[in-house]
């Protein structure tokens, strides 16, 4: 482990157990980061504390259902029972809607959508925040997407969802920003993951022309949205508050 960034720090992260959560807790315990990497599959939550482990750094890995407060609250209690006091929140956990316009989304596909993305960070958000502030301050890192700037990367429900994230983020930085709490976003574009596997092999023709049509030429890797959420986890980014970065290979600047 480089043991550089994040040494002491204590990095809370949802959606641990795969795709960009897995990438970001591996990142930041290289980084010195003690990791509760959280998921809704508690076994691979504790996949990634055991491949952490294995590399030198410290880790647990603990079951969250993001959309449920009982589910959050004693994922953060046992996280910081064993590690100490949260100081860096990674909000990654989120679902897609498999494009799906309005008037193809149901009421439970809206609620689920929307509770997952959204609500979710709310929550996680409450549960850190006040130890947080209590020992001088913290990092919010939400997951955001395109789809929080554009329209077209997703369904209603989740273009809706990563719009809010945005502007969840951005009153967070306005609203704890001087109690020492900075909050920020990543907006990634086409990420390789398992869960995008699965979309695009149902609509590959279609993806790969908006792939090839990427000044990038390629989806991005998982470690390469990693990297982004070290930097604005990190005191690299002490002046960064408030921001949307946009992790794209140039897919909005089509």
């Amino acid at each position: 482990m480089n043991d550089t960034k994040l040494t002491e720090k204590v990095a809370l992260i949802t959606g641990a157990g795969s795709g960009m959560g897995r990438a970001m807790a591996r990142e930041f315990a290289a980084q010195g980061a003690a990791v509760i990497a959280s998921d809704i599959v508690e076994s691979r939550a504790a996949d990634t504390a055991k491949a952490i482990a294995e590399a030198g750094g410290r880790a647990i890995g603990v079951q969250i259902d993001v959309a449920d407060a009982s589910s959050v609250e004693a994922a953060v209690s046992k996280g910081t029972e064993q590690l100490g006091p949260v100081n860096v929140l990674c909000s990654n956990a989120g679902v897609l809607d498999d494009y799906r316009p309005v008037l193809e989304t149901d009421e439970a596909d809206w609620d689920r959508v929307i509770n997952i993305n959204l609500k979710g960070m709310y929550l996680t958000s409450r549960a850190v925040l006040g130890q947080m502030i209590e020992n001088g301050g913290g990092a919010i890192v939400n997951t955001a997407s395109i789809s929080g700037i554009v329209a077209g990367g997703g369904g209603a429900a989740y273009t809706s969802s990563k719009h809010g994230v945005i502007g969840f983020t951005r009153q967070l930085a306005f609203d704890y920003g001087p109690k020492g709490v900075r909050a920020n976003c990543i907006c990634p574009g086409a990420v390789e993951t398992g869960m995008t596997r699965e979309l695009f092999a149902a609509n590959e023709a279609e993806v790969m022309d908006s792939v090839n049509s990427v000044p990038a030429g390629r989806y991005a890797q998982p470690e390469e949205i990693a990297k982004l959420a070290l930097f604005l986890a990190s005191d690299d980014s002490a002046f960064v508050h408030g921001a949307a970065y946009v992790i794209d290979g140039g897919w909005t600047i089509r």
